[in-house]
């Protein structure tokens, strides 16, 4: 279970990317943020975020319309 969820759904982008990076703020190192949206360009969004924050996309899977992202907070 994350440390904290953040619902995204219905924000397109750049909204989930900055409301994640505050969410993480709260989120302890090596915690786990959840983040559910429904922007389909959010999955490219999240890897590249994960990748210039030095965060880890630990998974990401969509069920519907919905695409799910959990981040590991390393830094």
């Amino acid at each position: 279970m994350a440390d904290e969820v953040l619902d995204a759904k219905g924000l397109n982008c750049p909204l989930p990317i900055l409301k994640a990076k505050k969410a993480l703020n709260s989120v302890p190192t090596d915690g786990t943020l959840e983040v559910l949206a429904t922007d389909p360009g959010s999955v490219a969004d999240f890897q590249a975020f994960c990748r210039t924050t030095g965060n880890d996309l630990v998974e990401h899977d969509q069920t519907g319309d919905v695409y799910r992202f959990l981040i590991k907070k390393t830094a």
